[in-house]
């Protein structure tokens, strides 16, 4: 790969990532719209965990708390804090779902014909607008200190539609938090939470088929997408944290209805 090749991939998944526009569609779409080679399960995997880094690291009081809450949990020395101990259960219950569908999914590799305009053109307009009806209907303004796993299984049952390219796991995610009432900025918040376990989840077993392969130069690639995913997903988080306390999803939607209709535009008039 070159370097142009990788800067863009990263920066395309480091904004895409944790906004509501889907970074797995938007990553099948540089090679779809460019010469360029499909980067491949891989490379995409290597820039989601730079991305993971960047969530954990802005997100480091959370983590912080919810690991001492593991920790009493396994070793029965002290009791944890309740609300981080219900915070923990609710994500890994969350994670369940998709970790045994989404496996289930990889191994029969029923997603191999996802990966195309078409599915990505209808998947961004239908679930941006199942996002904005949704944000916009929701006038409750849940906390995450009124969580209850019955919410977390929905957000992680959601999340498996998130395996279908264009549909977006933060936007799905946050589009079940708010139809559960929660607000703008709790929904991101835990949908940025639940990101932690699932991508760990599937780069570590990318990060399997990568020693195995023993294929340094790849190695070397990887590396310096998730380095600079890293840092552009910091600016996203950041940025779209501080818009959702006082605006909509609304932006968001409009790209991805614009995005939707263009790329159909291509699929069936191209």
């Amino acid at each position: 790969m070159t370097l142009l090749h990788i800067i863009v991939l990263a920066i395309v998944q480091g904004i895409t990532e944790f906004l509501p526009i889907s970074s797995s569609g938007h990553l099948i779409l540089v090679p779809a719209l460019t010469d360029w080679p499909d980067q491949g399960l891989l490379m995409d995997v290597g820039v989601h965990v730079g991305t993971l880094l960047a969530v954990m690291l802005y997100f480091r009081a959370d983590v912080l708390r919810l690991i001492l809450a593991f920790w009493h949990m396994i070793t029965l020395r002290t009791n944890p804090d309740q609300q981080d101990k219900r915070l923990l259960i609710a994500l890994i219950l969350s994670t369940i779902p998709v970790v045994i569908i989404g496996g289930l999914v990889s191994k029969m590799g029923w997603n191999e014909g996802w990966r195309t305009l078409e599915v990505i053109g209808w998947t961004s307009i239908i679930f941006g607008i199942l996002l904005y009806i949704l944000d916009e209907k929701s006038t409750v303004t849940k906390k995450l200190s009124e969580l209850r796993y019955g919410h977390a299984l929905i957000m992680g049952f959601a999340q498996i539609l998130a395996i279908i390219p264009g549909v977006s796991r933060s936007g799905i995610t946050m589009t079940a938090a708010r139809g559960l009432g929660f607000s703008r900025t709790e929904a991101a918040r835990f949908s940025m939470l639940m990101s932690i376990p699932t991508i760990l989840a599937a780069g570590t077993l990318k990060g399997l088929e990568l020693v195995k392969s023993d294929d340094l130069a790849l190695g070397t690639d990887i590396f310096l997408g998730a380095g600079l995913s890293f840092f552009m997903a910091l600016l996203a988080i950041a940025g779209l944290m501080k818009w959702l306390e006082k605006s909509s999803m609304a932006p968001f939607v409009l790209y991805r209805v614009i995005l939707g209709i263009g790329l159909l535009s291509l699929v069936y008039m191209g």
